[in-house]
């Protein structure tokens, strides 16, 4: 404590050779006195110091959980290489990916269908009257008939079913130009371009489709006259332009089994695996997919180097330096030593519930060092991952297994207790159905009978059947759907509707989606009662329900998700199959995911151990502030009662000195 000076406190002139000096007095006894000051403020310094440790090992655990965090994922270990014999077939595989040698052969690269309208002396000159003019896209399959000079005779037309696209030319756009730019800003697939073959009339409009027999163009048009003479096309009637090339699937073998897609890009042919046809084979292309095992060499190191950085971290704080017999500031620390024991703990401990041959880190080659540190035995690691490179990843990440191929791991929680639970299930997952009581009327007339108000799984859309006799209730069928799921509603909301006819004769609506979220509903329109008849049935689809390790679970959808016991937290996803008892599900917890879940614990501000102990390092700050408060207003008050008294008795012997002198002169003159 600051001892003020007490100078002022002594009377001019009273400085004698019998005066004290108050000042230095008061001074030293307040040295005395101010000591537990001093002893508080010393042990408020170290609190502080030990709060600047506990931030050091908070971030060091921070950053081994951003370190770890990747590893926790399957996806980080299960990447793919492939190579292919061939420079028309080229590969790539995901983590979902067999890995093996496939022989694979192309007959047929995947085509677009062309056409191309009628030539034009300009490219921006407006084409008809301007009036408003609507385009209609629809993509389908064209069948039977006869093709010459690229026109259809005898063809039939069956859409896709994934709906139509319209396109508006007016007055601001109706030139050549204008109507590509329209159709290209469309969005649907179609490529607009114009090219100049030089003759009298050099400019044709070409329209080039998404490759795939199924995505051949029907174009309608409905406005102005010349327009609809330029572009109209329906393979099975009129048709005002000339296909210039025809809509083809690409062709091939996988392994001798025959795959057909619209695109050159085949990715559904082998789970995991994409193919990228370039060329047509003459003989078979082998295309071998293996893992990429420096993925999982990385992860092996990137663990061990996160934690050797947290270790050297902590012991940079709670260590005891022998040499120069100085301690840190978390020497001997509780929390710490705990922090230090789970982690090592968690490292030693093996696996539980895995069906790898690998539990433990060791057997890979992982192991403590006499320091503390971990080390990578990598001669050790390289036989591990040589031998069985994809049953190192259940050492890291999360794992889920099931005996029953349609039943798939889809998550946990921090509380799922690694094991072996067996499924069984009470109720598959079903689909929203709306079901025709009658077989529907093949006639549509405009205005009359075209409309179909529908709600599916909540989202309410209105549907215009084009006009006209279809010749089955499937053509029928295929319009209505094409219809529904070309609705802007349902395909921002991911929900579309399959149509189909029943035995019986009658269509079905189903949803795509699974569980109680799901149904299809009639709500209007007039063509309702002759499409679906005056009855219609209106099932609602079903969440799966069942147990999960002998206690119910909770079904949305084809989720399955356990609520109680060791198992709480874990959920399936049920693709299908039947009722009872659907075999087990194997779960395991890798060291990542541990390691990354006890630092959750340990960095939770509210309840984790270092925010608490930190907690309690401040209140204690804070309490011994008060304390020093308090003190430095009692050493106050005794500075100045000190000061008072010492000045008195500084006053008094200045008047005792004056005194002795005038007695000491009078006893001289009395001699």
């Amino acid at each position: 404590m600051a001892i003020s000076s007490t100078s002022g406190l002594i009377p001019s002139g009273s400085m004698t050779s019998s005066s004290i000096d108050v000042a230095s007095i008061v001074s030293q006894l307040m040295q005395v006195e101010s000591q537990p000051v001093t002893q508080l403020q010393n042990e408020q310094s170290g609190f502080k110091s030990t709060i600047t440790a506990l931030n050091t090992v908070q971030g060091a655990v921070s950053s081994f959980q951003t370190a770890i965090q990747s590893l926790t994922t399957l996806g980080q270990y299960q990447n793919y290489s492939t190579t292919s014999s061939s420079s028309a077939v080229s590969a790539t595989a995901s983590s979902t990916a067999t890995p093996g040698n496939y022989s694979v052969s192309v007959s047929q690269l995947a085509q677009a269908q062309s056409l191309v309208a009628a030539g034009q002396t300009s490219e921006t000159a407006p084409i008809g009257s301007g009036a408003s003019t609507t385009l209609t896209f629809n993509f389908g399959t064209i069948s039977g008939g006869t093709l010459s000079g690229g026109t259809y005779t005898g063809a039939t037309f069956t859409p896709n079913g994934n709906g139509s696209k319209t396109v508006t030319i007016n007055s601001s756009n109706n030139s050549l130009e204008g109507i590509a730019a329209a159709i290209n800003g469309a969005g649907m697939g179609v490529t607009a371009t114009i090219v100049n073959d030089g003759s009298s009339t050099p400019y044709h409009l070409v329209l080039t489709g998404p490759t795939g027999l199924s995505n051949s163009m029907q174009i309608g048009v409905s406005g102005d006259a010349t327009l609809t003479s330029l572009l109209s096309e329906n393979p099975a009637g009129t048709q005002d332009l000339t296909q210039s090339s025809a809509a083809l699937n690409s062709q091939m073998t996988v392994n001798g089994i025959p795959v057909s897609q619209s695109t050159n890009t085949v990715s559904n042919a082998v789970q995991g695996i994409t193919f990228n046809l370039s060329g047509v084979t003459s003989t078979p292309a082998t295309v071998s997919v293996s893992q990429n095992t420096g993925a999982v060499t990385s992860a092996v190191n990137q663990l061990v180097s996160a934690y050797n950085a947290l270790n050297t971290a902590i012991q940079g704080v709670a260590s005891y330096d022998s040499s120069t017999n100085t301690a840190g500031p978390l020497f001997g620390d509780p929390m710490v030593n705990n922090i230090q024991n789970q982690i090592r703990s968690i490292l030693n401990t093996p696996i539980s519930g895995t069906t790898s041959v690998y539990s433990t880190l060791a057997e890979i080659g992982v192991t403590f060092q006499q320091d503390g540190s971990m080390a990578v035995n990598t001669s050790q690691l390289n036989t591990a991952i040589a031998t069985q490179p994809s049953d190192i990843t259940s050492l890291f990440s999360t794992v889920g297994k099931a005996t029953d191929s349609l039943i798939q791991f889809a998550g946990s929680t921090p509380s799922t207790q690694p094991g072996t639970y067996a499924v069984n299930l009470t109720q598959v997952a079903t689909q929203g159905q709306l079901t025709g009581s009658a077989a529907p009327n093949l006639t549509i007339t405009a205005g009359s009978n075209d409309t179909i108000n529908l709600n599916v799984d909540g989202n309410s859309v209105a549907v215009t059947l084009p006009a006209g006799t279809y010749s089955t209730a499937s053509a029928l069928a295929t319009q209505l759907q094409s219809s529904i799921n070309g609705n802007s509603t349902l395909s921002a909301a991911g929900v579309f509707v399959n149509v189909a006819v029943n035995a019986s004769g009658d269509l079905n609506l189903t949803s795509n989606v699974y569980g109680s979220a799901s149904s299809v509903a009639v709500t209007g329109g007039d063509g309702s009662a002759g499409l679906l008849g005056s009855a219609p049935v209106q099932v609602n689809g079903l969440d799966v329900a069942g147990s999960i390790n002998g206690a119910a679970a909770t079904g949305s959808g084809q989720l399955l998700t356990s609520t109680a016991g060791n198992s709480s937290g874990l959920s399936l996803t049920i693709n299908g199959g039947s009722t009872g008892s659907r075999g087990t599900v194997s779960f395991s917890q890798g060291y990542a995911v541990s390691l990354s879940n006890l630092a959750t614990s340990l960095l939770d501000p509210i309840s984790g151990p270092i925010a608490a102990e930190i907690s309690g390092l401040n209140s204690n700050i804070s309490n011994i502030g008060s304390q020093i408060t308090n003190w430095q207003s009692r050493l106050t008050s005794i500075q100045q009662s000190l000061t008072a008294q010492y000045t008195a008795l500084n006053v008094m012997l200045g008047t005792m000195s004056q005194t002795s002198s005038y007695l000491s002169t009078q006893l001289a003159q009395l001699r």
